[in-house]
């Protein structure tokens, strides 16, 4: 086998000085075709620039950072570095370990020194995960040979954490600043983690104040979380750290765009922002309940407009009416006191909303309100029904009295609530219509621009009748049978009861189908016996009595 006497790599312990470092290079012999020390190896001396968190793989393992496997198979040589503690031999594996060129991908040098020459098209200033730190040869505190380690972790731009394995020396987890003299001289990017776009961050939606933005991540190579942090102006919005923003008042005229923060384990965060939209313009006020008015259209009474619902609380409202169509100079509150120049027309009311960053909207209430009436028509005595309500009476209207009074007074007859045809006049004769109903009069009092007043005049109970009874009477030997039928205009049967008397004999019996049939009386002597027949009457039939004798020979 043949092997690359130049690639030992042995980075010189920090805290050593230059002239340390030489000497060690110095004193290196070859025995076996394999290099090794002769003397004292220089011992670990951290700086305080950089931190030490553990030594030795199995140290490190205990403390729980990883070897990545690299100690139990140390003994072996990695794109023909030396074996063991070697920080080539060890940044080697890790690169093979990640999926890496399994032979080294140059022909030159294998000293750490000349990584980074060799490759330099994938060398850069940029600390990534997986990324190989690399030391040139006498850079910020490295030996001759220079030095290779393994980023862990990227802090920051300026702070890394490393693994690495030293010649002559051991295993170490360390954590480097760029301020602490000891940063690497570059970064060589075989196979580290790198979080990277294809397609950009996006922001959609319309640039409008009240009008919700939502930031699009765009795509990776690779499954990660996000974290958003809006800006207006390229100035960071405080609190906007959510996928979705809203532009508010403050951000009118400037132009929005997001930063999105790429993270997944293991990864090197990546932060991009995206292009700034076109600047905000003023929100839309939405109406969202129309505006109502309430009071009565009546001069020298006030109107309340209410100013319905809008997409956003609490606008700014100021009020604007028209009368006729015209407007009211100096009427821009809620409400508007008629006046007697309003007689006679229509009011509208139009409601202006305003808020900070929209533009001004406005809604007018559903439809006119009036026309506007000089005033109402007051009673001053109440109109009266004399009569009784009775099949064939009559009942008359005492009209009362009225402020203005000049009004003009009209009369409608009511039967059940339904107006009777033709009964207008001040009186009006029941007839077997009206029989068990309620029978009213409604007045209606009228003036031009005055509000009609209709008052019904209470009813006076229900229209009852006065029944005929009919009776019919049959001599069966010392018994008498009697018959009676009751009958009334406007009703079809009338019922209830009826008390009979023959001679001593009283009988009380019930109407069937308006009749008592067959009521047998006796025994009775001869002679001429005082008959009667009575009525008792229900809440539509009055009572009625009928009087007579029967004759038994």
């Amino acid at each position: 086998m043949v092997f690359d006497m130049r690639n030992r790599g042995r980075a010189v312990r920090w805290g050593t000085s230059m002239a340390a470092s030489a000497l060690f290079a110095t004193v290196l012999v070859f025995v076996g075709g394999l290099p090794r020390t002769t003397g004292t190896t220089v011992p670990v001396t951290p700086s305080a620039a950089t931190t030490y968190f553990c030594s030795g793989y199995s140290g490190c393992r205990s403390a729980g950072y990883s070897d990545a496997g690299y100690g139990a198979v140390s003994g072996r040589m990695y794109w023909r570095m030396y074996a063991g503690h070697n920080c080539t031999n060890y940044v080697a594996y890790r690169v093979i370990k990640d999926g890496g060129p399994a032979t080294r991908p140059w022909s030159g040098g294998g000293n750490a020194s000349e990584w980074g020459l060799e490759m330099r098209s994938i060398t850069d200033q940029v600390p990534n995960v997986g990324a190989i730190a690399w030391w040139g040869r006498y850079d910020n505190g490295s030996g001759s040979a220079g030095h290779v380690a393994y980023v862990e972790r990227v802090v920051s731009s300026s702070e890394i954490i490393i693994s690495e394995d030293s010649w002559g020396g051991t295993f170490h987890w360390r954590r480097v600043t760029k301020s602490s003299g000891r940063w690497p001289t570059g970064f060589i990017h075989f196979t580290d983690k790198q979080l990277r776009q294809s397609e950009p961050a996006t922001v959609s939606g319309t640039p409008t104040v009240g009008s919700t933005l939502t930031a699009a991540p765009g795509t990776w190579n690779a499954t990660a979380s996000f974290r958003y942090e809006w800006l207006a102006g390229g100035e960071v919005i405080p609190g906007a750290t959510r996928r979705s923003y809203t532009p508010v008042a403050a951000d009118y005229g400037k132009r929005i765009s997001v930063r999105v923060t790429a993270t997944r384990s293991g990864y090197t965060p990546v932060t991009v922002t995206t292009e700034p939209t076109t600047s905000v313009a003023k929100g839309t006020l939405v109406p969202a309940d129309r505006p109502l008015i309430s009071g009565e259209p009546i001069a020298g009474n006030a109107l309340t407009a209410t100013g319905g619902t809008w997409n956003l609380p609490d606008p700014d409202l100021t009020w604007r009416w028209f009368v006729d169509g015209v407007r009211v100079p100096d009427a821009s509150t809620a409400e508007l006191t008629l006046l007697p120049e309003h007689v006679g027309k229509r009011v509208q009311a139009v409601v202006v909303a305003r808020k900070d960053g929209y533009r001004a909207a406005k809604m007018s209430a559903p439809g006119k309100v009036g026309p506007v009436l000089a005033g109402t028509i007051e009673v001053t005595s109440p109109t009266t029904i004399a009569g009784i309500a009775q099949a064939g009476r009559v009942l008359a209207v005492r009209p009362g009295t009225y402020t203005p009074a000049d009004a003009t007074v009209t009369h409608q007859w009511l039967r059940d609530g339904v107006p009777i045809p033709g009964a207008t006049h001040l009186r009006y004769r029941l007839g077997a219509a009206d029989v068990g109903r309620i029978v009213t009069v409604q007045t209606e009092v009228t003036r031009p621009d005055y509000r009609p007043l209709v008052e019904t005049v209470p009813n006076t109970g229900r229209v009852t009748v006065r029944p005929t009874i009919t009776v019919r009477t049959a001599v069966r030997g010392r018994y008498v049978v009697v018959t009676a039928r009751v009958t009334a205009p406007g009703v079809d049967t009338v019922d209830g009861q009826v008390r009979m008397r023959v001679g001593r004999y009283l009988k009380r019996v019930d109407l069937v189908d308006g009749r008592a049939s067959t009521v047998r009386f006796g025994p009775l002597a001869r002679g001429e016996k005082p008959l009667g027949v009575h009525y008792l009457g229900n809440d539509v039939v009055l009572q009625r009595w009928f009087a007579g004798s029967v004759v038994l020979r």
